[in-house]
């Protein structure tokens, strides 16, 4: 991960560039938004601090792809989802969490999702957020995703990830500590 969670003006432009086209290309995931709506609040983001155009670059840079899904109307907010076809592959092979990572007695991962996300300024799409997403095409056909684990399975030693297979998303559960090479973890922004 980078140390500075600011972009030169190159990597702005070109960033911003990239998103514009995947908005373009991809018009049934955001249907009625406009992208100089989202391109202006992201400018706006800027000026008070919060880096959200650092945090989707990095979203990008690991391979999630991020898009606009939706306009939440309560928050006011553009919501942007990881839509790689598969889970990004510059975030596989992570456990769950820090605790999960620390149980760990050898042949430890790099990090976990929930560090990583955290790392990266977004959170771990919930099981209702991943299954939106599915409804917008399919995704993780070949691989799956950690999504965030309801306090109640982790106490118990849990977490729970999700993919898309024989037209169906599943949820299953594994140990927090495990970690598979086709697992990664699907991220969101709200901007």
């Amino acid at each position: 991960m980078e140390n500075k969670k600011e972009l030169s003006p190159e990597q702005r432009l070109a960033l911003l560039s990239t998103l514009k086209d995947r908005f373009e290309r991809n018009i049934n995931r955001h249907k009625g938004l406009e992208w100089a709506k989202v391109e202006a609040r992201l400018e706006a983001s800027r000026n008070f601090g919060i880096e959200k155009l650092w945090s989707l670059h990095e979203m990008e840079r690991t391979g999630g792809e991020p898009d606009v899904v939706r306009y939440d109307e309560k928050t006011g907010e553009y919501l942007f989802y990881d839509c790689s076809a598969e889970s990004p592959k510059g975030r596989r092979s992570v456990c769950y969490d820090r605790e999960a990572l620390e149980s760990r007695k050898e042949h430890k991962p790099a990090t976990s999702a929930t560090d990583m996300a955290a790392a990266m300024g977004i959170e771990l799409l919930t099981e209702e957020q991943y299954r939106a997403l599915q409804q917008l095409g399919n995704f993780d056909t070949k691989t799956s995703s950690w999504v965030k684990t309801p306090s109640e399975i982790r106490k118990l030693g849990g977490a729970i990830f999700a993919d898309f297979r024989y037209g169906n998303v599943f949820v299953y559960h594994n140990g927090a500590e495990s970690y598979y090479a086709a697992r990664a973890f699907r991220g969101l922004l709200r901007v």
